[in-house]
């Protein structure tokens, strides 16, 4: 009866240290997985920066046209005030 004892003691600690070793594997998996996952994150996050660092460009070379063109439109409507100045003050005399 002793060694039915014994190796019953030895089955169950066996049946737990398989028990503790699966639980440690599927905790490896689901860490491997999370690093997976955040490393696709970081990939998604690189692709969004260089997506909108290129659509910065875009607008900030748009903002600077349209600055451009706002400095020529007014230039153009002070040459004509004045145009019109001059002409006005030419009747008057």
């Amino acid at each position: 009866m002793a060694d039915a004892n014994v190796i019953n003691v030895a089955t169950k600690r066996l049946q737990s240290a398989l028990e503790a070793l699966e639980a440690a594997l599927e905790q490896r998996l689901e860490g491997d997985h999370s690093q997976s996952a955040l490393a696709d994150q970081i990939h998604e996050l690189g692709v969004d920066r260089s997506r909108l660092a290129g659509e910065l460009d875009t607008a900030v070379a748009q903002s600077r046209r349209l600055e451009a063109a706002n400095r020529e439109v007014v230039q153009r409507l002070d040459a004509a005030i004045d145009t019109i100045r001059e002409l006005l003050a030419d009747q008057d005399r």
